[in-house]
């Protein structure tokens, strides 16, 4: 594994701050990564993020084929000359913004759930969870590296200050544990945080399944938009476009309190509030 910073220097490429690029240097702290993958040679891979390689590299010694998605096209372009230059014959380099993949038509062309991984840059790390959600029946689990404030948000529970919305929508469908620890200064540039490994594994089983999944994420997305306000007055005020009493009637129905707040209910309060939600819709308003 070559040195980021030399890489960079003698492509005269500078990193830009605005796209969070702080490429991992260590190449311990690399294979240990991937070794947490636990990928089989017959796995698919997509790597977000691929930067320099400095996953891609041990991800394509373990998985049978490297879907390396960066959007940056000088790096792609350092990247692919890297591959090429060492005969790496099952990456395919995809020169586009994750996002704006089609990863059911990848999927269809192979079959084979993915296997998601990447260091993903603080700046868009919620969008691409949300987008790792709604792609989730095609992904068997994703191994990421976060910036430690937001891996923490992910990991918490009820009561915690740094429970949120993504911990909800997490901890709803997949078994999320941490895998392992990066320290600042084994990146290039150094950040000014620490960054954590999480193993996100969407084959859970979910038995207390929502009625109606997107109604499910719009409720916690209103109870979350005003978190300092009390439930009631949160969701009345909301994209739900519920009345005081009507929300009133329905929080009722869950058996929660009106007084408490987002922070407090536990994913299986809001999935029996969402459930509400969707019986009240059904009956007519």
């Amino acid at each position: 594994m070559r040195s980021p910073r030399r890489i960079l220097k003698e492509a005269n490429v500078f990193p830009i701050k605005q796209l969070g690029q702080n490429f991992l240097s260590d190449p311990f702290a690399a294979g240990t990564i991937v070794e947490r993958c636990a990928i089989s040679d017959k796995e698919v891979v997509l790597e977000i993020g691929a930067g320099l390689g400095a996953l891609t590299f041990y991800l394509a010694q373990k998985a049978q084929k490297v879907y390396a998605v960066e959007k940056d096209l000088r790096l792609a372009g350092l990247l692919g000359n890297q591959l090429e230059k060492e005969n790496v014959d099952n990456v395919i380099l995809l020169k586009e913004n994750i996002l704006n993949i089609d990863v059911l038509k990848l999927y269809e062309e192979k079959e084979k759930k993915f296997v998601v991984v990447g260091n993903l840059p603080y700046n868009i790390s919620s969008q691409i969870l949300v987008w790792l959600i709604n792609f989730r029946e095609v992904i068997d689990r994703a191994v990421l590296m976060f910036q430690k404030e937001l891996a923490q948000r992910i990991m918490s529970g009820p009561g915690c200050k740094d429970y949120g919305r993504l911990s909800v929508m997490l901890q709803y469908c997949s078994d999320i544990k941490r895998v392992a620890r990066v320290k600042a200064h084994q990146f290039y540039p150094r950040p000014k945080v620490d960054s954590e490994v999480l193993k996100v594994d969407f084959s859970k089983t979910i038995l207390d399944k929502v009625k109606d999944e997107k109604l499910f994420f719009s409720v916690i997305k209103a109870a979350f938009g005003k978190r300092r306000k009390t439930l009631k007055n949160a969701l009345a005020g909301s994209e739900l476009d519920f009345d005081a009493n009507t929300i009133l009637n329905i929080l009722a129905s869950a058996d929660i309190d009106p007084v408490r707040r987002a922070e407090t209910l536990t994913v299986a309060e809001f999935v029996r509030l969402s459930n509400r939600v969707t019986d009240y819709n059904s009956q007519g308003r």
